[in-house]
């Protein structure tokens, strides 16, 4: 399999910040340059074909400062060679001073290109991607304040290893890589409630994916990209997000299950911004997908995904459309059928059975239920679950006078569960 031709890092930052299309990233510019104070600037589609391509020239001022402002990243993190040689000691120009020109700062590494004459092994992909796997294992059981710095100085490990290796033990690299920056964004969005850095972490991730040309793994984390504007009710990035995930999934051969995944995902993004009915529609599609059988296999690190997961979406969703009784079934089915080493996602479908109870006015069932999800976080911490506890107390309102509703104000706000959710 060939390396990607082209500057790979500019399209990957495309795609990410919702461009899917060069006619996209032009149009961007030309309306964004005003808002800036520069007028009478205008780009076209050539103009990004040629940054796009082996050797894209260096743009002007004006043009590099519209770009870090609407890619967030600086030049030489979007695949240009400064024409003054060195990246260190650039000098001043209007971009300097434009807040979002870098992202790589000290607590992420660049994805570096292709370096000079390889010193590694050729074990040294899979010594390093053997690792990689250790830390996705650990995801399950090991506080994410623990296990997020180990993660980020793994991957500046593999960042330092890359251009020191030739293929094909650099594709193995820089795919294990781009699953280090997954992981280390998934702690960040769903563990430690940091979108923003999350954001940053995962165009990482997108770039290390690029340099191994790896279209099922770019899928993958431009699904996850789609979480964060999903979740701020952002239904247009989301989808665009969606619709890049789909193309690469396509070029990748997905399987059945990833398919199911990219529905599962849309569908939690469509009832976060407020239309629960598509949403059932994308499930019952891949609910279709998941019962045919796929040509394709799926990828050893989706681990974050199941027919009894699929449900749980489906539970949640069932939820928002004020399908009470249904939501309460699929629920209890996802809790039995969720296998020991899912404590993370059983803090969640507690909350919802919680959410139910409370839609369905039985406060007490929902606080017996919200107090279980409390149990299984100060076992094994998860911010979502966290969150869905919070969002059921808010309904509780009600009966905030009720005795249970107090047993659990007492059990949501003692000093284990305060301290514990301050510090992690």
């Amino acid at each position: 399999m060939s390396r990607p031709s082209g500057n790979t890092r500019l399209k990957a930052a495309r795609l990410a910040a919702g461009y899917n299309s060069q006619q996209a990233l032009a149009d961007a510019i030309t309306k964004a340059a005003p808002k800036l104070g520069i007028r009478g600037l205008a780009v076209g589609v050539r103009q990004i074909r040629r940054w796009e391509s082996a050797t894209p020239p260096w743009p002007q001022p004006d043009v590099h400062r519209v770009l870090t402002h609407l890619l967030g990243q600086s030049m030489v993190d979007l695949g240009f060679t400064p024409p003054w040689g060195s990246t260190r000691t650039q000098p001043s120009t209007a971009i300097d001073n434009t807040p979002r020109a870098s992202l790589s700062g000290a607590r992420l590494a660049s994805v570096p290109a292709q370096g000079g004459a390889p010193t590694q092994p050729a074990t040294v992909g899979r010594d390093f991607e053997a690792v990689t796997r250790s830390h996705r294992h650990l995801y399950w059981s090991v506080a994410p304040a623990v296990l997020h710095p180990a993660v980020l100085e793994h991957a500046r490990l593999g960042c330092a290893l890359l251009p020191e290796t030739a293929n094909p033990a650099r594709q193995t690299l820089a795919a294990a890589l781009a699953e280090s920056y997954l992981l280390a964004g998934r702690i960040e969005f769903f563990d430690l409630r940091q979108p923003d850095q999350a954001a940053e972490t995962l165009l990482r991730a997108l770039q290390a994916a690029g340099e191994a040309d790896d279209p099922l793994l770019g899928a993958a984390i431009l699904t996850h990209m789609a979480f964060i504007p999903g979740w701020a009710k952002d239904r247009e990035a989301a989808i665009e997000r969606m619709l890049a995930a789909r193309t690469y999934a396509r070029r990748g051969q997905a399987s059945g299950e990833f398919w199911a995944w990219l529905d599962a995902v849309e569908a939690e993004c469509e009832t976060r911004c407020g239309d629960p009915h598509a949403a059932l529609r994308l499930i019952r599609h891949a609910e279709d997908t998941l019962s045919t059988n796929s040509e394709h296999a799926t990828p050893e690190w989706l681990d974050w995904f199941s027919p009894v997961r699929l449900s749980a979406f489906k539970g949640n969703t069932q939820l928002k459309a004020g399908h009470v009784p249904q939501a309460r079934q699929t629920l209890h089915e996802v809790l039995d059928g969720l296998p020991p080493e899912s404590d993370k996602q059983r803090t969640v479908v507690l909350g919802d059975l919680a959410a139910v109870e409370a839609a369905d006015g039985r406060p007490e069932d929902a606080c017996r239920y919200a107090i279980q999800a409390l149990d299984q976080l100060a076992i094994t911490w998860y911010a979502t679950g966290m969150d869905r506890i919070r969002e059921v107390r808010r309904t509780l309102a009600p009966w905030q006078n009720e005795q249970c509703v107090r047993d659990l104000d007492d059990r949501l706000y003692d000093w284990g569960t305060t301290v514990s959710a301050l510090q992690r």
